[in-house]
């Protein structure tokens, strides 16, 4: 079902919290060696990315169609 959103979070504004709020967890329980987990960021990024979309705050195009950030390889 397509919604539109009145003022949805744009995409640089999502990556930009999720490498400052979100990443850090992330690297903190599974990259204690210093090594990138690829697969950890991206289940994480697209767990979010569901989040905000189940509570409105971007469309669903925008949760069907947005890359993933670089810092999720």
């Amino acid at each position: 079902m397509a919604r539109d959103i009145d003022s949805p979070i744009l995409w640089k504004d999502a990556v930009e919290y999720f490498n400052c709020d979100i990443l850090p967890s992330v690297e903190k329980q599974y990259e204690q060696d210093g090594v990138p987990d690829w697969p950890a960021r991206r289940e994480t990024w697209n767990n979010w990315t569901d989040m905000l979309c189940k509570d409105e705050q971007i469309s669903d195009w925008q949760y069907e169609n947005w890359s993933q950030p670089r810092s999720c390889g």
